[in-house]
């Protein structure tokens, strides 16, 4: 069944062999089923005909990226759509070929699996309005059950370099931020930029924005497209990942290290002396940059951050954190909803690197964060400063700590909700500091002398685990929260307490 690909608001499935016990379950024959059905829940939701539809059609460079493509362009053809070839691109960039007044697509795909292992792959979707919901994509799913696979002549599709514009237009961002009227060509000349792209679809940043507008590219790596992703997962929440970037920055001596995903909708970074901007970091870099521009504004996080990042947000910037969900969907139609009933709220943003801007059309698009950096890095070289100083306030962590929690036994879902209950009932009733009003799971603040740090125990979004996560203050803080998690949760027999032990 194709409904079994759905993936929160992607469909995501194997799609080659390789790995032992994964079995292919995503070919291009569901992807062609699945491309007929996008065309026909766009034409019902737009009112516009098939034949007068519009959509584009991109992939990032994964192995199966090409049978995957042609099945869906002549999955569109066939429903009479005008199917568009935007070859390699980044899933922000396919979103933006709805906006750029040279192509206003209709609708667009990406085929990617964004940080995945290189035999998984799926499928992204766009209209002029964003990233389509959840519902959305089980509607489509559904409409593609009752097709048939649909043969259609390709061979005469248009072709467009999508990421060519892109790129220009992001170039322009950093000129007009920058604006530094001796360098307005150049804006980073003087500056040394290390990429690493994973070889996965971001390399272009290097050829087609940094070396145009000045910067020294040396010690970039892993800019080639290969689907077997060589060197490390492009995932900027990858130890490897992050330690491949960070080796880069200190042995080229560099500005700043900016690394991507594998479809660039995310990104992290790395400064001069090697300190690592991910997670509670790029929320903090991110809001301080923001700061000036939308004083007092509100900054919607995911649940896992910090409370050093809460106190960083409100008491150093000014700022207000809206501590939500996890999902990039939820954090950003939190923002969506807050900026409505009136609520100055300029970033919505994620401990993985998912950050949507207001002002970017609330798009997640690691490209268009990595260009705020690079506005505030050239401004900062100019005065004489070093980028660093954005964050040089939030206080920094001692120990992190995740634990997936397992869940035995039918209706996990309901039996998680008892868990959760019971869990924040027995801390109240010890005294324990809980978080009122949590929009995720239960987050107890530990703030005494014995204990420093906090926890939060929160219900997968799609599996049988509860995640626990927990942030020390101090050496022996998470192995005594732990103990306390360990109490709290006692007699809940289907919940895998062994990793407590």
């Amino acid at each position: 069944m194709l409904l079994k690909l759905q993936n929160g608001t992607d469909v995501r499935g194997i799609a080659a062999e390789g790995i032992p016990g994964d079995a292919v379950n995503f070919v291009p024959a569901d992807a062609n089923r699945i491309a007929q059905a996008f065309v026909k829940w766009l034409s019902d939701k737009s009112g516009i005909a098939a034949a007068d539809l519009k959509i584009a059609v991109g992939h990032d460079s994964r192995i199966t990226a090409e049978p995957l493509k042609e099945a869906i362009l002549k999955g569109l053809s066939a429903q009479g759509a005008k199917a568009i070839d935007c070859h390699l691109a980044s899933t922000p960039s396919m979103f933006m070929s709805t906006v750029y007044e040279e192509f206003k697509y209709n609708g667009s795909i990406m085929i990617t699996a964004s940080h995945l292992p290189f035999n998984r792959n799926g499928m992204k979707f766009f209209d002029p309005e964003g990233g389509l919901e959840h519902d959305d994509i089980t509607d489509i799913l559904t409409i593609a059950e009752e097709l048939s696979v649909q043969d259609a002549d390709i061979s005469a599709l248009e072709e467009v370099d999508l990421i060519s514009s892109y790129s220009a237009h992001l170039c322009e961002k950093i000129r007009v931020g920058a604006a530094d009227p001796d360098h307005y060509d150049q804006p980073l000349k003087g500056l040394k930029i290390v990429v690493d792209a994973g070889n996965g679809a971001g390399g272009f940043f290097v050829e087609k924005v940094l070396k145009p507008l000045g910067a020294d590219t040396t010690g970039s790596q892993f800019l080639n497209p290969d689907g077997m992703f060589p060197n490390h997962i492009p995932n900027p929440e990858n130890k490897q990942a992050m330690a491949a970037i960070k080796k880069a920055v200190l042995d080229n001596q560099a500005d700043l290290g900016i690394i991507f995903d594998t479809d660039v909708d995310r990104m992290s970074a790395v400064l001069p002396d090697g300190s690592e901007i991910n997670r509670d970091a790029i929320i903090a870099m991110m809001a301080a940059i923001l700061a000036d521009e939308y004083p007092g504004g509100t900054i919607v996080t995911d649940s896992v951050t910090s409370d050093r990042l809460q106190d960083f947000l409100e008491n150093h910037l000014g700022m207000k954190q809206h501590r939500f969900k996890r999902g990039y969907k939820n954090v950003i139609n939190e923002c969506k909803r807050l900026n409505e009933a009136g609520i100055v709220s300029p970033l919505a943003i994620e401990t993985s690197g998912h950050g949507a801007l207001k002002e970017n059309y609330y798009l997640d698009d690691g490209a268009y964060m990595a260009v705020k950096l690079l506005i505030s890095a050239a401004k900062a070289n100019r005065s004489g400063k070093q980028i660093a100083s954005y964050v040089e306030a939030l206080k920094p962590g001692f120990e992190e700590v995740e634990y997936r929690l397992k869940l035995f036994g039918e209706d996990f879902g309901a039996y998680g909700k008892q868990v959760l209950k019971a869990f924040e009932e027995r801390a109240m009733a010890k005294g324990l500091q809980v978080a009122p009003n949590s929009y995720e799971g239960v987050r107890i603040s530990f703030r005494s002398e014995e204990i420093q740090g906090w926890l939060l125990l929160r219900m997968s979004l799609h599996e049988p685990l509860m995640p626990m996560n927990l942030e020390g203050v101090r050496e022996g803080d998470c192995e005594r929260m732990k103990a306390v998690a360990r109490e709290l949760l006692a007699g809940f027999d289907r919940v895998d307490l062994s990793l407590l032990q």
